[in-house]
């Protein structure tokens, strides 16, 4: 299991005490699945596809039943890509997400991976609204060894990743890691900033690759896929970043996202250290829930 193993194991004691799969076993599965924060449609349709499964494949055993359900969840969460695209440089990522989620954090971690995989990356400090945002985003960039462009607070966002795109097409960068204003969850002024922060990219560099991640805090559960399906709507996003899925995340959340969305999770974060947000693995994590 290796990165997951801080994930709580949420049918444990359902398996622990498998005795066979008949109707019983079912209800409980799926009742375990939703408070497992998997949702009523995304439980009902896994223990609906698992029950068709043992029934046409007669499976019996412990294990048999345990590993059909694994698939079945993987399938669900595997809706597309789970890399990034960074096939045009400079590359850029915009991270989005109401405050508190861990954009900030995030942007430092994932720039420290591609730092050490030998990228050139240069954070874009367009979060001018929250007192303290740039601040923070330096410090992780110094933390993570990437560049930074940033302008006083209150400056317009756009005007930032106007600077920010300028300096890495002079330095050769080939990751911009772009933050931006987690207040903008009102959906008007959210498509708003995004549709200028898309006109200055495709003005500046037409021909680089572009990334949209959502970032989530996986300890809010439902309301989170309720976020998501906010953005998804305004934002067109590309990815989702799931943080804090340690601690007390039921870590369910991530299935009906994939599933609702159709976007998948392409990080997932499980601690505090600069290495704690790692590519997403959708075989690794259904091992560790299960």
């Amino acid at each position: 299991m290796g990165f997951f193993d801080k994930l709580k194991k949420i049918t444990t004691n359902l398996f622990g005490g498998f005795t066979e799969a008949d109707e019983a076993f079912f209800e409980e599965l799926e009742e375990t699945l939703i408070l497992a924060d998997m949702g009523v449609d995304t439980a009902t349709e896994a223990v609906e596809q698992l029950r068709q499964r043992v029934r046409k494949e007669k499976l019996q055993g412990q294990e048999e039943v345990r590993g059909a359900l694994r698939d079945i969840l993987v399938e669900m969460m595997e809706v597309g890509d789970t890399a990034l695209d960074l096939s045009g440089a400079p590359a850029v990522v915009l991270f989005i997400g109401v405050n508190g989620v861990g954009k900030t954090t995030s942007i430092g971690k994932i720039g420290s991976q591609l730092k050490k995989e030998g990228k050139r990356v240069l954070f874009c400090a367009a979060d001018t609204f929250r007192a303290a945002a740039a601040d923070q985003l330096q410090i992780w960039a110094e933390r993570a060894g990437c560049e930074i462009v940033r302008q006083h607070e209150g400056a317009d966002p756009g005007a930032v990743l106007f600077d920010a795109l300028q300096a890495a097409k002079a330095r050769n960068v080939d990751v911009v890691l772009c933050d931006t204003a987690g207040r903008l969850h009102n959906k008007q002024n959210l498509m708003n900033e995004l549709a200028k922060l898309s006109k200055i990219i495709d003005r500046e560099c037409p021909g680089s690759s572009r990334e949209t991640l959502l970032v989530l805090d996986a300890t809010t559960g439902q309301n989170g896929l309720i976020q998501a399906r906010t953005f998804q709507e305004t934002a067109g996003l590309t990815g989702i970043v799931l943080t804090k899925l340690d601690g007390t995340a039921k870590g369910g959340i991530v299935v009906p996202i994939a599933r609702e969305l159709g976007v998948p999770v392409k990080f997932a974060g499980v601690g505090e250290g600069i290495d704690d947000l790692k590519p997403f693995d959708a075989r690794a994590y259904a091992e560790a829930v299960l």
